[in-house]
């Protein structure tokens, strides 16, 4: 008797059935604060590089990459290997923090690709299994190592969930914790933007640590972002990084730099840091680094190593496949030169992008490094405030490259493939090199009210064109582009023309 295939029809209802039936347990059985979820109502059951397939038949562009986890993509064939490797060799997979032949591969091929100066001093604490868990332990890295309590941390930034991450995140209220402004263009703080709010950032910086009365006494560390990415993609400029660097040194202020997100070629360099040639003293590291897999360490330099045995620990810090995973992605990214790829691809994208933002009044901002984007939207129809007459006094101003204050060197270094253009400063604002230097800050434009749920139809009608993208910012008003380093330009283009079908479909009933 002939066996009957079932009609296309058929297999397309039982798919569409499996996946409603998934969601709707899901939303009766897991907890009110799932997140990505609730905007990515899908059901993934296949997946390779950029693509993933969900339960009812759909397939997707995936440019959140397990929020910027997955370096090769899905599934990618050299982390398989490394996994059935390890499966089938009979090895444990839980070891606690013995050591095996596995960690000492990950760990010899990590200190391969770490800025070598860090490199030739490192230890490293493996923690577990995730990037929140490294911050903790970076946290009381320093505070052992200093004696010291308070922290300095960053506007806008994100370092995890866990009590301590949260405190030194932005929107915290931790009293150890002092606030410093993270310096950006499109919404600087100052309302400059450029060179001169990055200056105007470091300045501050130096005076809340130099002022004997300004309530901060000297921290146990700072701990900052090259590139905040859940804080809206803004990359750190680079001579403010270097400022930094140069601040927290001669305080003998430990520096620690979260790449959890950026590390691993996502911004163009194999760790981000590396743009500005700064060697922090302390690297948080996780996503990307376990290939897929939980996995989260602090590499640290040596003279910090001053806690005691079970200082800080993990029961799930001995991931032997995460491990091997990870070993086999860092050398791929490596001997495949992806993280320059990503630096080329990522500057071709951002290009695209600002066209794309010259056709649409409710694109506020473009900006990023790499291959980690985002898009700013806004609301074209509400009017800025109208500023009334303001100025400040910068003070001397060293020209562009020279000396800055406290001497050390400026912050206008480049940030190639950084930030977007943000506010140029108008004519006769530079001022003579050395002379006080007033600047009507009503002659710097305001950026737009930003636009929330604007950004959300966009990332819906993204979702209804087979492309998955990721929301942040201060008010969840940016696009953000994660794609693994693997995409072809092929598939790039496909990226940014669903991408503009989407912003055009959602900004129509916003914006008439």
């Amino acid at each position: 008797m002939a066996v009957t295939e079932p009609a296309p029809a058929a297999i397309s209802a039982a798919h569409s059935a499996a996946h409603e039936g998934i969601l709707r347990r899901q939303s009766a059985r897991e907890s009110a604060a799932r997140t990505y979820a609730r905007a990515l109502p899908i059901v993934p059951v296949r997946a390779r590089g950029l693509t993933i397939e969900g339960a009812d038949g759909q397939r997707y562009l995936d440019c959140l990459s397990g929020a910027g986890t997955l370096a090769l993509g899905h599934n990618h064939p050299v982390v398989l290997e490394a996994i059935r490797k390890v499966l089938e060799s009979g090895a444990p997979l839980h070891v606690l923090d013995l050591a095996t032949p596995v960690k000492d591969a990950f760990t010899t091929e990590l200190f391969r690709t770490l800025p070598r100066a860090l490199a030739d001093r490192a230890r490293i604490q493996f923690c577990g299994p995730a990037g929140t868990d490294a911050v903790e332990a970076a946290l009381k890295l320093v505070r052992t190592a200093t004696g010291r309590d308070g922290m300095l941390a960053f506007t806008g930034a994100y370092h995890g969930m866990t009590a301590g991450a949260l405190d030194v995140s932005g929107g915290a209220q931790d009293v150890r914790v002092a606030r410093l402004p993270y310096p950006q263009d499109y919404r600087c703080p100052f309302g400059i933007g450029g060179a001169d709010g990055a200056e105007l950032a470091a300045r501050w910086t130096e005076s809340l640590l130099d002022d004997p009365k300004s309530g901060v006494p000297l921290p146990a560390g700072m701990i900052l972002e090259p590139v905040q990415g859940e804080g809206g993609v803004i990359p750190a400029p680079d001579g403010w990084l270097r400022r930094m660097r140069e601040i927290t040194a001669a305080r003998t202020i430990p520096l620690i730099a979260d790449e959890v997100q950026t590390g691993v070629g996502r911004t163009g360099t194999f760790w981000a840091v590396e743009h500005s040639g700064v060697v922090p003293d302390v690297m948080v590291l996780s996503k990307a680094i376990g290939g897929s897999l939980p996995l989260a360490v602090v590499v640290y330099r040596d003279d910090l190593d001053v806690w005691p045995p079970g200082a800080h620990a993990g029961t799930f810090r001995g991931n032997q496949l995460a491990m091997a995973a990870g070993a086999a992605t860092l050398e791929y990214v490596r001997e495949n030169g992806l993280a320059e790829r990503a630096g080329v691809l990522g500057t071709r994208m951002l290009t695209q992008l600002r066209s794309l933002a010259a056709e649409h009044p409710c694109i506020g901002d473009v900006r990023g490094r790499g291959l980690m984007l985002g898009v700013e939207l806004v609301d074209p129809a509400a009017a800025a405030p109208v500023p009334g007459p303001r100025s400040v006094n910068h003070g001397p101003v060293p020209p562009a490259g020279s000396a800055g204050s406290s001497g050390s060197a400026g912050v206008s270094g480049g940030t190639s493939g950084g930030t977007s253009a943000g506010h140029p400063l108008p004519a006769g604002a530079a001022g003579a090199a050395g002379a006080a230097r007033p600047l009507a800050l009503d002659r710097f434009p305001r950026p737009l009210p930003p636009a929330p749920e604007l950004a959300a139809a966009v990332q819906r009608e993204c979702l209804h064109r087979g492309l998955i993208v990721e929301l942040g910012g201060r008010h969840s008003s940016v696009v953000r582009l994660l794609p693994p380093l693997t995409i072809t330009d092929e598939q790039a283009a496909a990226i940014l023309d669903r991408l503009a079908d989407a912003i055009s479909a959602a900004a129509r009933p916003h914006h008439g």
